[in-house]
């Protein structure tokens, strides 16, 4: 199998450090530069001492890449990716934060130049598949709610899996205000996000990596899907996957439920 190569955005964080880990000990994969804040030009310390870069224009007309992977900060993962597609570069994006208005533009672009372009908000095989099947039984349970747990450091909330997860329930179920019609809080925010009746709650404590539990209410029942990532090698079969799947497609794809069967 031929080689694909790879660089990686913010190679020294905690996601980042495991995406080294990932290329560097897969056979076809072969990392050529990364792009962090610091050391521009100076050796990155893995297995295979390529060079840092601060400027990602330079790193990709540099090393000639086929893959970007990023997984910084809303803001610099909305640069790098839009970079990315301009220099044919396909991007393979784990950072949350984008707007309707992000990937219609990014899209459109990906569709222009002809490269693929994943963006994910979470890369847990195990995650996307409690989304697809809290969309599954949105057909039967109309009142859900969604709790995401993180750790304290984690930027947005709520979390891009907790918004996806109700953006996917909301294709089957119609809008409507759950709890009773005069309820009122009492503690602004106490019932939490509310996303077309769909009230999303976000936790975030030290201790924490990434969990979700979106529980559905019905007469006399209800039903509680979760999952749970404790440690973040859990996100690594997604980023692998789409970072082989990437190389095949022509669009930009949100979500990795639309990769998988």
């Amino acid at each position: 199998m031929e080689k694909i190569k790879i660089v990686i955005a913010g190679p020294r964080g905690r996601m980042g450090t495991e995406a080294v880990q990932l290329v560097e000990s897969t056979e076809h994969f072969e990392l050529v530069g990364v792009i962090d804040r610091i050391h521009d030009g100076e050796l990155f310390a893995g297995k295979d001492n390529v060079k840092i870069f601060t400027d990602p224009e330079k790193c990709f007309i540099e090393t000639n890449p086929d893959v970007l992977i990023d997984l910084t900060t809303p803001e610099s993962g909305k640069i790098h990716t839009k970079l990315a597609i301009e220099h044919g570069v396909r991007p393979v994006v784990g950072t949350t934060g984008f707007s309707e208005e992000d990937l219609d533009e990014l899209s459109q672009l990906a569709e222009e130049k002809g490269i693929g372009a994943i963006i994910a908000p979470n890369f847990a095989l195990g995650a996307v598949l409690m989304m697809k099947f809290a969309k599954m039984a949105a057909k039967y349970f109309q009142d859900v709610e969604i709790i995401e747990m993180h750790h304290d450091q984690k930027l947005d909330a709520p979390s891009g899996t907790g918004v996806k997860t109700a953006e996917m329930i909301s294709e089957i179920r119609k809008p409507k205000k759950q709890g009773h019609p005069n309820e009122t809080e009492t503690l602004s925010g106490a019932r939490g996000a509310d996303f077309q009746g769909i009230r999303i709650h976000s936790v975030r404590l030290p201790g924490l990596i990434a969990h979700q539990e979106v529980i559905f209410g019905g007469d006399g029942q209800t039903l509680k899907i979760r999952h749970d990532s404790y440690n973040r090698t859990s996100f690594m079969s997604g980023v692998k996957l789409s970072v082989e799947t990437v190389m095949k497609l022509d669009i930009l794809v949100y979500g990795l439920e639309n990769i998988i069967e």
